[in-house]
């Protein structure tokens, strides 16, 4: 896939170079779809928590590939945000063409109410603000008869176990919504692609660089670079699922048959 092309078609259509609105632009995955998509020519408005990265960011993708890259520092976990980020838009005359909600947490606990203040942030970061962007965003799209939207889930919405019971559902919450919204959103022209990746060499699990790099080597982790060309493919192909990587395939059913008491012992020895 030609990413060029694909934006130059979207710009035909669309009359003004596209826009993508990238959640969580500022670093990791986020931060790689945002040099892909200005890289063949889209504009950027980039949304984070991070201030300081997120302002460099957008001062290098402005400076490397002469695009208008817009940051807007906010908090994704809060209660408004979508309706606050949807103000802003409109307040700056700007219209989001691409979709990308990329923004998450992980944590690797059990859940208890010494981290339920957590595991809330993490429900409204991945399921409410994501859905109220498709919903407002998702409703101009309509009107205009053209946009793509594209959720990233994870590997972990079919793997239910210890220590992410949280992250594994909501990641189970985006896919499935994702994979209704495609047969909502395709009457109007727009398109709903949710991708799940598998494990990927970003800071958001905190792995020791040595198995980080060792993990890449032997094909267990993939990077960032793999992830964001495989997504940004089949969004644009406007595939519904996209699931890249082996371990997608082979590891949800070899956990799925494990022994409970199993499971359990392998529990008490990790957490």
């Amino acid at each position: 896939m030609n990413l060029t092309k694909q934006i130059e078609r979207l710009r035909q259509r669309c009359g003004h170079n596209p826009l993508a609105l990238i959640t969580g632009g500022s670093s990791g995955m986020g931060l790689i779809y945002a040099q892909k998509l200005a890289e063949a020519g889209c504009d950027l408005l980039l949304v984070s928590n991070q201030e300081v990265e997120l302002g460099q960011t957008a001062f290098k993708m402005k400076g490397r590939f002469g695009v208008r890259a817009i940051a807007r520092y906010q908090d994704l976990s809060a209660r408004d945000a979508a309706e606050s980020l949807l103000a802003f838009c409109r307040e700056q005359s700007l219209e989001v063409d691409i979709l990308i909600n990329n923004a998450g947490m992980f944590f690797f606990e059990e859940l208890s109410p010494e981290n339920e203040a957590k595991a809330l942030t993490m429900l409204q970061l991945h399921v409410y603000t994501p859905t109220r962007l498709c919903v407002l965003l998702g409703e101009e799209m309509k009107r205009r008869g053209y946009g793509y939207i594209l959720n990233v889930s994870s590997m972990a919405a079919k793997l239910p176990c210890p220590g992410i019971a949280v992250y594994s559902a909501t990641k189970a919450y985006l896919k499935s919504f994702t994979k209704s919204l495609y047969y909502e959103m395709r009457p109007y022209g727009v398109v709903a692609t949710v991708v799940c990746p598998a494990a990927i060499a970003t800071p958001l699990y905190k792995l020791k660089p040595s198995l980080m790099k060792l993990g890449v080597k032997v094909g267990l982790i993939g990077t960032p670079e793999w992830l964001v060309r495989r997504a940004l493919r089949g969004l644009f192909r406007k595939r519904r699922v996209v699931k890249p990587g082996l371990m997608n395939y082979y590891l949800p059913p070899l956990v799925a048959i494990l022994p409970k008491g199993l499971v359990d012992r392998i529990w008490r020895k990790v957490k």
